[in-house]
């Protein structure tokens, strides 16, 4: 078993989202942001829902962490031959927000101002989006790290969507909020921790708990998807026989998750337990060909599962206008 444990200057590099670690490699085509940003909402549909996928903008991780089980000349020609950074992981951060019937359930709920400068664009996204935040009426959380539950909180420590009904795992619960586990972690993780307790602890946030396969509304449940956490759980999406599964970070690489399934990240807290999940979830998805959502895949982040060889391959979604 493998322990999420990404070193002191990994973290460092992560939360001053250093300039330099975006830098474009000479070796690769590389596009550049226009000067008025893109559209951050894309919406669809999946039988009876409606689904948006709105933006809270992005995390420059250094690529250090990326597959650590693996030879890292192999992690890096496999970056290059797909045209992609090896000195750091520009991911976007891709929530989505399912109406269906009277609900309109919101997949985590983003870093808010308190973890990278780059992200925290949420709120504002979905206003844009034409979705008013006040009228979210259920948040589903699949895992406490920063950037999916830190923004759950406002300038004075209050529920951000006091109106909302919230809902996170039992294991994740559980584990975030053993007595002693702030001291216990490593010092460069002892923040992480201690974000996840306040933001469970959120004023005006009461949980309803969860175990695998529990319904959060009719079409909307969650399923076990351990290992980047020990509670992490997925979200899925069902309408007139059509699924989707918001993955959560259970992949966070829509390149080297499929390609590479085995490989496993410095945050992943159980590589091994991360690596059983996600084989499990690409042959489900393959095989049933459910439709999937990555947080952290390019913006939508939506797509197909598709077998080659002994790996599996993204198909991104193709849109309709």
């Amino acid at each position: 078993m493998s322990i999420f444990k990404p070193t002191r200057r990994e973290i460092l590099s992560m939360a001053a989202a250093a300039p330099a670690l975006t830098l474009p490699v000479a070796t690769r085509a590389e596009l550049s942001p226009p000067a008025t940003g893109n559209a951050a909402h894309f919406s669809f549909t999946l039988g009876d829902a409606k689904l948006t996928v709105v933006s809270d903008g992005r995390l420059d991780i250094p690529i250090a962490g990326t597959g650590t089980n693996a030879d890292p000349d192999e992690v890096k020609a496999l970056l290059e031959s797909y045209f992609l950074s090896t000195t750091s992981n520009y991911a976007h951060t891709n929530h989505l927000v399912i109406e269906l019937g009277d609900a309109k359930v919101l997949v985590d709920i983003g870093s808010g101002t308190r973890f990278m400068p780059t992200a925290g664009a949420l709120l504002g996204n979905l206003e844009t989006a034409g979705i008013d935040p006040a009228d979210i009426t259920h948040v589903v959380i699949t895992h406490a790290h920063p950037d999916h539950i830190w923004g759950i909180r406002d300038d004075f420590d209050e529920a951000i969507l006091p109106d909302a009904a919230y809902f996170l795992g039992q294991a994740e619960h559980d584990f975030w909020m053993q007595d002693g586990l702030a001291a216990a972690m490593p010092p460069e993780l002892q923040q992480f921790t201690v974000g996840a307790v306040n933001s469970i602890e959120t004023e005006g946030a009461d949980w309803t708990l969860l175990s695998n396969e529990q319904e959060v509304v009719p079409g909307v449940r969650v399923i076990d998807t351990p290992g980047h956490t020990p509670g992490h759980m997925a979200v899925v999406v069902e309408s007139q026989g059509h699924q989707l599964i918001a993955l959560g970070d259970c992949m966070n690489h829509a390149y080297l998750n499929f390609v590479r399934p085995e490989w496993y990240n410095s945050t992943d807290m159980d590589g091994d337990q991360t690596v059983a999940t996600r084989k499990r979830l690409l042959d489900m998805a393959a095989t049933d060909r459910m439709a999937v959502l990555g947080y952290h895949f390019p913006f939508p982040g939506v797509g197909h599962v598709r077998k080659s060889g002994d790996g599996y391959q993204f198909v991104p979604a193709l849109w309709q206008w």
